[in-house]
């Protein structure tokens, strides 16, 4: 969070002082804005330091850095994370395990995640990839209109991955 100059701090000469209920009070030394925040036993805020004459707020100071504090909290609770999952699939998968793994990554993406997909390849499955790629074109293809392929299929050492992102679904 942003630190502001307070009271005694704010050494400038003069100036523009914006009351507590956001009126214009004008230009006048530091000393007499001070002053005034104190009989209303306020704070004298340096808000706008770049401004000729600094602008400067009479306002309860800690207050309102208890409020920019508790709104900062509540955007961070807001902001969306997405992980990226992982689903791991082998070459020679039975109908029923790929239909249950296609189920996980529907969740994942329903829930906002990206999925990393990977075909594991052992020993002599190495010699035929194009079986991994139909398998990853296979996943894409049946979930079609749920997700975007983001990286096409790639073979990494006997991995070949995709990553699958979120379709942006419009609102009607």
């Amino acid at each position: 969070m942003k630190e502001y100059l307070v009271n005694e701090r704010i050494r400038v000469r003069q100036v523009r002082v914006i009351g507590p209920d956001g009126q214009q009070l004008g230009i006048m030394d530091t000393r007499e804005a001070l002053r005034l925040a104190e009989e209303q036993d306020l704070d004298l805020v340096l808000v706008g330091p770049t401004a000729d004459p600094p602008v400067a707020r009479i306002m309860d100071y800690s207050k309102w850095r208890y409020e920019q504090q508790v709104a900062e909290k509540e955007a961070r609770k807001k902001a969306k994370r997405t992980e990226v999952k992982s689903i791991k699939f082998r070459v020679k998968i039975d109908d029923h395990d790929y239909q249950t793994k296609l189920n996980h990554i529907k969740r994942f993406l329903a829930e906002g995640h990206k999925v990393k997909v990977t075909i594991m390849f052992r020993g002599r499955e190495m010699s035929h990839p194009e079986l991994g790629e139909k398998l990853l074109e296979r996943v894409a293809e049946d979930l079609k209109g749920l997700a975007v392929v983001e990286m096409k299929p790639e073979l990494l050492g006997r991995d070949m991955n995709m990553l699958l992102a979120p379709a942006k679904v419009s609102a009607p």
